[in-house]
């Protein structure tokens, strides 16, 4: 089983121009970004009593995405990789993003031109790091991570119909994968479970035995808890609406175990 020990969950609060983010795969919708406030806070709370430490990162009026900071940098040990997103109007949101990761001690390296990467396409389980091609980052933005991280195994996959790689496909606490195998290359996976229905594709792990799925993934949960996970639900409805996830409304930086390698 991997082992995750709460440590510090970056998070960002939605701004006034939420409304605004930016939507590829579905059809824009109304968003209440009173209700998404409320929703946020919740989502921020579970974390909490999970046992993570919150660090705020300074909010953002003139960017409508920054709520999903997630996107911003890539976390591995005690190196915070800095990225460039695929979507050139989000690309100021990782100024309040470094500002926090270097308060926290962490070493600092960037994704540079003409390398795209956005954090939602990296997923790390295990020893494995799956970083998906998708509309947000391109064949450079996975080699140049490659790179940054080293020793790390990198897996290239390819995503089709969703936003990012971690909207199709996550992990729970054992390394084993869930998602919809529709929308990956299944055939650099060492194996996929079928999530019974989208959100059920994105999973957060909270701690050993511990997740938080969304609101609408009822399905998912059920057949979680039956196989012996503690399963936390939030509604993040408002945030759905503009192709977020649990994901991407944080980024977790886990407490290295004792005497082990710091990171995820």
């Amino acid at each position: 089983m991997t082992a995750v020990r709460p440590g510090t969950a970056l998070v960002r609060a939605p701004g006034p121009r939420l409304a605004e983010g930016i939507v590829t795969h579905v059809r824009r919708r109304p968003v209440d970004v009173g209700l998404a406030a409320r929703q946020h806070a919740e989502y921020v709370a579970a974390l909490a009593d999970a046992g993570w430490r919150v660090r705020e990162v300074e909010p953002s009026e003139a960017h409508p995405d920054a709520v999903f900071v997630e996107d911003t940098v890539v976390v591995c040990g005690d190196l915070a990789v800095m990225c460039r997103s695929g979507a050139p109007r989000r690309r100021g949101e990782t100024v309040a993003t470094e500002k926090a990761v270097r308060e926290l001690g962490l070493r600092v390296a960037r994704i540079e031109a003409p390398a795209t990467l956005d954090g939602g396409d990296v997923l790390q389980a295990g020893g494995t790091v799956y970083v998906g091609r998708s509309g947000r980052t391109n064949e450079e933005g996975v080699c140049e991570l490659a790179r940054l991280l080293g020793a790390r195994r990198v897996v290239p996959v390819a995503v089709a119909g969703r936003l990012h790689l971690k909207s199709a496909m996550t992990a729970l606490p054992d390394g084993s994968l869930i998602g919809l195998p529709q929308h990956v290359d299944t055939s650099v996976l060492p194996g996929l479970r079928v999530a019974p229905e989208p959100a059920g594709a994105h999973v957060v792990v909270l701690g050993p035995d511990h997740v938080l799925l969304a609101a609408s993934a009822p399905r998912t949960a059920e057949r979680l808890a039956a196989d012996g996970w503690r399963v936390t639900r939030v509604d993040i409805s408002e945030f759905e609406a503009l192709e977020g996830c649990v994901t991407c409304l944080s980024v977790l930086i886990p407490e290295p175990a004792p005497g082990g390698p710091a990171g995820p």
